[in-house]
């Protein structure tokens, strides 16, 4: 299939109306629409008070009422954050490199490179094994065109099943459709249940970071909260806050109606979903509950199940820096005849919300991305202003990318920007995903449709009339020399520059010798 054709044909699949599902199996799932089970305490005490109802998350979908500038500037006035940051990442990156040291690891992202790239640029092929494969199982598939649709059909799926509490495994696609609002608004009690995002959730906060949610946290603001809702002091230490949360957590998991979760990679030569965690909840989410109902973005595909042997270490290891993950968890449908565990009904809705217009285009390596954070973790960018400075979902250089491209220019083209082409990204990425390119691909991308501020403009435009002639180049660089050397001791510009005073305030600005 030509490049060109292959967005539309995978839009076309997403949009196309469903055939009529097949019937499961005997001893396949059943259709139970109960009444929310009534709450319980656990162990003799009940939940913490405001547990059951955290506060309200905001919606990933209120991107910019604000500028990059002025989310950077304030998080930029909160020292303990960048300090929080730094130490988190630099621990991160540490792992990483204990973890591949002595190994053949450019090899293995050679490879890795190779499968996501063969997966993407056959993804209509491996869509159409991916569900014939998974519904032969008896999962039920379900295509969402957009975050409206996702929302649509999760929600649709509640409500016919009368689900009252869902718990929710960690998954970037609910945050880009902001199905907690939806779902909530709905009448459903959401709980989540990663410890990261249950924090979040609980604070009325959002993610920072694809892999540790609450990296912009201290364990004191966490002692803080969960005090708050169990209504004395807990003791400040890392075993005892887990435990709080882990005793109402599975008071969630006994209670929950259906499970939501996201997925790490979409195999298509089984029709499962792999998806890997630390704290089992990701486990509990997909077994107890009657339904489990899986979000995942459309790109997650993988050939074959042999492909996790290349991808799993990569993602796990630049991830967080671990070997493989606590939970490794493959899951191929509802639970059978005979089986004594998992749901009754397994949904699997695929999410398309921007990604099928990249294929075949300038920016389709973005979709390569397997969500690990590492990117981040080395940006220097993202290390100063956290994640919430860049407005949406994701954050970093992977967030610079995919935010424009996904929710378009207006919103996210001025993230190409948060950025200073060090070309660190590129160094970390296992999938070895070209992030300085796509970047400065957005900016051409950004300059073409003339979505840049006016002065913007205009300033670019005077400069290059000016520097694109050799006697008013050399005239402007001769008057900016004899100013600056007015202000120089030694050679060294070390004080404010008019002008310049944002950039000099922070660094030393040597002069060169002429020539």
């Amino acid at each position: 299939m030509p490049p060109a054709a292959r967005g539309a044909h995978v839009a076309h699949r997403l949009a196309r109306p469903r055939p009529a599902r097949r019937e499961p199996a005997a001893g396949g799932p059943r259709v139970s629409a109960t009444t929310p089970r009534e709450d319980a305490e656990v162990g003799g005490r009940p939940l913490p008070p405001g547990w059951a109802a955290p506060a309200h998350q905001p919606g990933a979908d209120s991107l910019a009422d604000t500028t990059f500038e002025e989310r950077a500037r304030e998080n930029l006035a909160r020292p303990f954050q960048r300090t929080a940051i730094a130490n988190a990442t630099d621990h991160t990156v540490f792992a990483l490199q204990r973890r591949f040291a002595g190994t053949a690891h450019d090899a293995l992202r050679d490879e890795a490179r190779r499968i996501r790239a063969h997966a993407i640029t056959n993804l209509p092929t491996y869509l159409e094994q991916w569900v014939d494969r998974a519904e032969a199982r008896g999962t039920q598939v379900h295509f969402a065109a957009d975050e409206a649709e996702a929302r649509r059909i999760v929600a649709g799926l509640c409500a016919e099943r009368g689900v009252g509490r869902v718990v929710k495994s960690k998954s970037m696609a609910s945050e880009e459709v902001s199905l907690n609002s939806a779902l909530e608004g709905a009448g459903i009690d959401v709980v989540e249940t990663d410890l990261g995002e249950f924090v979040v959730q609980a604070m009325g906060d959002r993610p920072s970071h694809v892999i540790a949610p609450i990296l912009h946290r201290t364990q004191g603001e966490v002692h803080e909260l969960f005090s708050a809702m169990a209504g004395e002091d807990l003791p400040d230490d890392p075993e005892a806050l887990t435990g709080f949360a882990r005793e109402g957590l599975r008071h969630a998991f006994l209670t929950a109606d259906a499970g939501i979760s996201g997925g790490n990679f979409l195999i298509a030569e089984t029709g499962e979903v792999a998806m890997v965690t630390n704290e089992g909840n990701g486990r509990l989410t997909t077994s107890l509950p009657r339904i489990h109902i899986a979000l995942v973005g459309i790109e997650k595909m993988l050939p074959r199940r042999t492909d996790l042997a290349v991808l799993l270490p990569l993602l796990t290891g630049h991830g967080t820096g671990q070997q493989i993950t606590t939970y490794v968890s493959v899951l191929g449908g509802p639970r059978g005849a005979g089986e004594p565990d998992g749901p009754e009904e397994m949904h699997v809705v695929l999410l398309d919300g921007g990604r099928s217009a990249l294929l075949g285009g300038e920016f389709e390596e973005a979709l390569h991305c397997i969500r690990c954070g590492a990117c981040q973790n080395v940006c220097p960018v993202y290390r100063q202003v956290g994640g919430h400075a860049y407005g949406w979902v994701y954050g970093g250089p992977i967030g610079a990318v995919l935010t424009p491209l996904f929710r378009g220019q207006a919103d996210g083209g001025e993230l190409s920007h948060a950025t200073t082409l060090c070309g660190a990204c590129d160094d970390i990425c296992p999938v070895r995903i070209p992030l300085h390119d796509l970047l400065l691909g957005l900016r051409r991308r950004r300059v073409a449709e003339d979505v840049a501020p006016l002065s913007e403009r205009l300033a670019f435009r005077a400069w290059g009339l000016a520097w694109r002639h050799p006697a008013t180049y050399r005239a402007s660089t001769a008057v900016a020399r004899a100013g600056l050397a007015v202000l120089a001791r030694d050679g060294v510009v070390s004080r404010r520059v008019p002008g310049l005073a944002r950039w000099t305030a922070t660094r030393d600005l040597v002069l060169g010798r002429r020539r």
